[in-house]
């Protein structure tokens, strides 16, 4: 038996849909500017191929049952905490070099998530040309709505955001740029993906700021809803 210094700690878990168990997140992955709208809102084109960035599996804050996260904190260093709502693709088997065909069938399921963004620190490093790890990758940084087990084609349907009651975001992940199955496959050339990884496959427009005491709310159609209260 494996001895260790200190103790392990219990890995991150989503809930599933119609079950009681769990999914155990690996890795979390997300892909910037995959809706022309809001490549156009952040002084992009729609020609780029996509780009990632990563987040630690710990900036997830799972939901509940009912889709709720609870109180996300307001974090440090910012003063201009951003929302983004995005379809998230959770996998339930690895592969690299993939086709988007080969890349599809490694989805287990697809939840709602918000990757939060801390805008102003984002701003700065893009003018330095620094990495955005503090910008995207801070604690509690990845609220994830309940995953539900894939079914066919992936969700096409509506994706939306409120604050307070007030629709931000609203549009359909049809929109999308490059597909769920392109998305993995883009992945795949760059990392090893195992099960357990989740792909965050981008936001629509209208991203905009948070502060404490909002209350956030949003979901897709044929995935589900998330919501929580900024802390």
């Amino acid at each position: 038996m494996t001895q260790f210094v200190l103790p392990p700690r219990p890995p991150v878990a989503a809930p599933v849909a119609g079950t009681p168990a769990r999914f155990p997140v690996r890795r979390v992955l997300c892909v910037g500017r995959n809706y022309a709208a809001h490549r156009r809102e952040m002084g992009g084109d729609d020609r780029e191929p996509p780009f990632f960035f990563a987040k630690p599996a710990d900036a997830v804050v799972a939901a509940d049952d009912a889709g709720d996260c609870g109180t996300v904190a307001y974090p440090s260093a910012t003063a201009d905490l951003h929302h983004e709502i995005e379809l998230v693709a959770a996998l339930g088997a690895g592969g690299q070099d993939l086709s988007p065909d080969e890349a599809l069938k490694l989805v287990f399921g697809y939840a709602v998530g918000v990757d939060l963004t801390r805008r102003d620190l984002q701003a700065g490093f893009k003018a330095k040309g620094q990495p955005w790890d503090a910008a995207k990758g801070f604690d509690a940084s990845a609220p994830l709505g309940v995953i539900r087990p894939a079914e066919g084609a992936p969700p096409s349907g509506r994706i939306w955001l409120s604050v307070n009651g007030q629709v931000r975001q609203d549009a359909a992940v049809a929109d999308m740029i490059w597909s769920v199955a392109e998305t993995i496959a883009q992945a795949s050339r760059l990392w090893r993906l195992e099960a357990g990884d989740l792909i965050f496959t981008g936001t629509p427009e209208g991203v905009g700021p948070l502060v404490r005491g909002d209350k956030v709310e949003g979901g897709i159609d044929g995935v589900g809803a998330l919501k929580f209260v900024i802390g």
